[in-house]
């Protein structure tokens, strides 16, 4: 949740959208934090400027709780820790020493490190009864000198020392907090064999519930990808719905609904066993990126409508007439086209006026823009980038295009002041300023720089 929450009063992402997450039918929110966490002591270097107060996750959690929602903290404990290792302080840990991305487990500052970070985490999360270890995408592992000479000496292979690493972190935790129950992502696991997650020749089981297992942890799994031989332990688990890409302006509803039925999979309403219920991934938090390096993904108020579609998708075994109803009803919309990704109406959600500016941006800015500088003929023939750069023109030829060109510049600079001004009051200002960067000014900064040089 990378938004501004101020310590009076709490916004858009908690006061308004939890009780429409709960309405909806969400039963918890998965909070990976990074570098919004109010780390302490020796960990302080990992918070953002921006990073929540140990007051604001108090906050969080209460309105959580009032509208029962169990808030799981997420700890990437082996990849996706970008965040840690990008410091230098860190920077021995790191598997591939020029990569920031995955834990070498072999260090055993490693695993000190993460029963810190784990932790002071858990230490602010004592209402929750699980938490998620993450441990997905562990890019390069085994690359690594130290991994290498460990698989030569052990005989081992790169899922045996992934499985090795985590159940270490399982371990710290179940002997560390009793009851606690773990979480965690399953790519790296259909990559290990059905016998090493049963725990043959080593007596610990990974993915078994009940005696002998390291843990208990409830795999979060995506049903279309799942191989047939994998134990049924493994089967029971059911995700879906990741954003439309690492840039993604906007979210593709027919796309992600069609993840959340997954081509035929039944979904939780079918699978009355199913231990883990349904974790969708959606990257809601405002915002959420792929890695701790990539551009944003799109915005919470964007997602909204798509969220709440698969939600109730999942809620009615399908998006049936009674979901589409109530997700009309909830977000105060007359229409959604799912093929075409659209919504019709005014729609009462958190973040509705952010939601209709982006798709003025998305649908309209490039477009009138690139229209204005490429196709009007005066501009081409006597205000060409060579005229410019020289300075030099006729008057009578520029008077042609200039007061149309003024006015689209007055319009979007008063629209992108407006949707500044939204943004402004839920996001930090990196976060506009990066937006505005990533979407806005790649085609308003050549409107302007027009508009200054016929000034």
């Amino acid at each position: 949740l990378d938004c501004a929450i101020p310590a009076a009063e709490p916004t858009l992402p908690t006061l308004q959208v939890f009780p429409l997450l709960s309405q909806l039918g969400a039963n918890g929110v998965l909070i990976e934090y990074e570098d919004m966490f109010p780390f302490k002591g020796e960990l302080e270097i990992l918070r953002s400027p921006y990073a929540y107060s140990e007051e604001d996750i108090e906050r969080i959690q209460q309105l959580a709780e009032q509208h029962k929602l169990e808030v799981v903290p997420l700890v990437q404990t082996f990849g996706h820790v970008e965040f840690i290792l990008k410091h230098e302080k860190y920077q021995h840990l790191r598997e591939v020493e020029r990569f920031p991305n995955s834990f070498n487990p072999h260090v055993p500052d490693t695993l000190a490190l993460l029963k810190s970070i784990l932790s002071q985490v858990i230490e602010k999360h004592r209402r929750s009864t699980w938490i998620h270890i993450g441990a997905d995408e562990v890019f390069h592992l085994g690359e690594g000198m130290d991994s290498k000479n460990w698989m030569s000496h052990n005989k081992g292979d790169v899922g045996t020392m992934y499985l090795k690493h985590i159940k270490e972190v399982l371990g710290f935790l179940t002997a560390q907090y009793w009851g606690l129950r773990v979480l965690m992502w399953d790519d790296m696991l259909r990559k290990i064999s059905v016998g090493a997650l049963r725990g043959e020749g080593t007596g610990t089981a990974l993915v078994a519930h009940g005696p002998g297992s390291a843990a208990a942890p409830a795999l979060c799994l995506d049903p279309t990808e799942l191989p047939p031989e994998k134990p049924p332990e493994l089967a029971e688990g059911d995700a879906g719905c990741a954003t439309a890409g690492p840039a993604a302006l906007a979210g593709r509803r027919a796309h992600r609904l069609a993840e959340v039925r997954g081509g035929g999979t039944p979904l939780p309403s079918q699978c009355p066993h199913s231990r883990a219920g349904t974790v969708q991934r959606w990257w809601l938090s405002p915002p959420r990126r792929y890695d701790h390096y990539s551009v944003l993904c799109e915005l919470l108020p964007v997602s909204i409508p798509s969220l709440a579609i698969c939600l109730q998708t999942l809620v009615n075994g399908g998006f049936t007439e009674e979901a589409k109803r109530k997700v009309l009803d909830l977000l105060g919309l007359e229409s959604v086209q799912l093929e075409q990704s659209t919504c019709e109406g005014r729609g009462a959600f958190p973040g509705v006026e952010i939601y209709h500016m982006v798709e003025q941006v998305n649908g309209h800015l490039k477009e009138s823009i690139l229209k204005a500088l490429e196709e009007e003929s005066a501009i081409k023939g006597w205000f060409s980038p060579y005229h410019r750069k020289r300075q030099f023109g006729n008057p009578r030829n520029m008077e042609s295009f200039g007061s149309k060109v003024l006015k689209l510049h007055d319009d979007w600079e008063s629209f992108v002041r407006d949707l500044r001004a939204q943004l402004e009051r839920i996001y930090f200002p990196d976060t506009v300023e990066e937006w505005m960067e990533e979407n806005v000014n790649p085609y308003l900064d050549q409107l302007r720089d027009l508009v200054r040089d016929y000034r």
